[in-house]
């Protein structure tokens, strides 16, 4: 008889072996499955833009066309090549970026052409047509940076480089006409772009190359009152320096949101580098002074502040794009009037400045809820990757792109909405406009990098 008390012998070598192999399975099959979960989230996100499409169609028309076709199976054949990039290039790729970013694109090509059919506009005039073929022009960018940028890091290199680039965008709509009163354009022939959307990124990686670099003498010194390390003078010209910028596009271009983003970029990634309140009350601290002084000096910024706190004193005049904006968002109440069937071309600038309200009142409240819980996802994942990123330069710049999201829709939904003062920013991936498609489709190509660097970590790289 056996003796049941005795050990089972255990071949230790075997037992290693057998996890070895084990572990390389995982690592092989890790991959795959991330990508097969983003082919099946980016195909339901095309499905539900196709959808609403259909349902428009069929609600306005009473009939379903070929009107996007064309460019549409473009825009499908560019998703896809963009997943097929991160396949070949990317495969440890965070798998919600692409799937979220095309759902709020999606959604926002199906509102713009809803709003095209109520004002009757079609062809090439159309702008969900123009919005299609940047759509497309994006994603080869964003493919583009996907196949060849192959480190994060190389990005810090030209940390000073990036600086220059953004000021050169900044002041180049100075030689340009203005365009609705502001000076963000930059017309070429029959096109227009802003550059402040690219400045915004490289605007990014120049605050994180250069905070990495003089951290230390950001964070580390300064005098104590009550309770508060505050920077010592010494070490104030970074921050000086970008209100004075901030201040300069808010006089000369006229633009309230874009100084807001640009200076509310450099004090969130300030504070991550250093980890100092004292930087956040002395910056808001600026901006709130520069933002009194001209709204009592500049006839632009008093405009806006005085419709924000009475916007019923004019609103037939000054006033009317906002009346008609919250009337709108009303109309849609919870459940929205359902696609087609509301009335959004009267908000003036209704698939760009105003494709919020444009989405609350054929969506309601709960499709607001759905699309603002999509940027969410969108920005809480960047600030993932930066959180579990290796070296400083990646973890800043992850996080400074996803701000650079949560700032520009915070303003958009606030201004549309009363929090704050209304400005002239556009919702990423849902307005009009090539140029902030753009810029959005290469700042998820940036995260896809980042986060591809952050899973691929050498320490988890199994070796015989």
């Amino acid at each position: 008889m056996t003796d049941q008390s005795q050990p089972v012998p255990v071949n230790y070598e075997r037992t290693r072996t057998s996890e070895t192999v084990l572990q390389r399975i995982t690592a092989i099959r890790a991959p795959r499955q991330l990508r097969r979960m983003e082919l099946a989230l980016i195909l339901f996100a095309l499905a539900i833009g196709v959808g609403a499409v259909v349902i428009i169609e069929l609600t306005v028309l009473g009939r379903l066309t070929t009107t996007l076709l064309p460019t549409g199976a473009l825009y499908i054949a560019a998703i896809l090549g963009l997943h097929i990039a991160i396949r070949l290039r990317a495969p440890d790729a965070d798998p919600l970026i692409v799937p979220v970013a095309t759902l709020l694109n999606s959604l926002g090509i199906a509102m713009i052409y809803r709003i095209d059919l109520g004002k009757q506009v079609g062809g090439w005039e159309a702008t969900s047509i123009r919005q299609l073929v940047w759509s497309v022009i994006a994603l080869v960018a964003a493919i583009a940076i996907v196949l060849f940028l192959r480190n994060h890091l190389v990005l810090f290199r030209y940390t000073y480089l990036m600086g220059l680039g953004a000021l050169i965008l900044l002041l180049l709509p100075m030689f340009f006409a203005p365009i609705n009163g502001a000076r963000v354009w930059v017309r070429l022939g029959s096109m227009s772009f802003q550059p402040g959307e690219i400045a915004k990124i490289m605007l990014a990686i120049f605050f994180a190359g250069y905070l990495v670099r003089n951290r230390d003498a950001l964070s580390m010194v300064g005098k104590k009152f009550l309770g508060i390390r505050f920077p010592r003078g010494r070490d104030l010209g970074p921050l000086i320096a970008f209100w004075l910028i901030a201040m300069a596009v808010l006089v000369f271009q006229r633009d309230l949101g874009t100084s807001l983003l640009y200076f509310g970029l450099f004090l969130s990634m300030l504070y991550l580098a250093t980890g100092r309140v004292g930087w956040i009350i002395l910056g808001l601290g600026l901006f709130l002074v520069g933002g009194a002084v001209a709204s009592q000096t500049l006839s632009y910024v008093n405009n806006r502040f005085a419709n924000w706190l009475d916007p019923f004193a004019d609103p037939l005049g000054q006033s009317y794009q906002l009346v008609q904006g919250l009337f709108g968002m009303a109309n849609g109440g919870m459940t929205g009037t359902g696609l087609g069937q509301g009335f959004p071309g009267d908000t003036p600038e209704a698939r760009s400045d105003y494709i919020i309200p444009s989405l609350g009142e054929e969506l309601g409240l709960i499709g607001l809820f759905v699309v603002l819980a999509a940027y969410l996802l969108l920005v809480g994942r960047a600030l993932r990757i930066g959180f579990a990123g290796q070296d400083d330069f990646g973890k800043l710049l992850s996080a400074g792109l996803g701000f650079a999201v949560a700032l520009q829709v915070f303003i958009v939904v606030g201004g549309v909405t009363r929090v704050i003062p209304l400005t002239g920013l556009t919702a990423p991936f849902l307005a009009a406009g090539g140029s902030s498609l753009v810029s959005n489709w290469i700042i998820v190509a940036l995260l896809l990098r980042l986060s591809n660097s952050v899973r691929n970590r050498p320490k988890l790289v199994i070796r015989s």
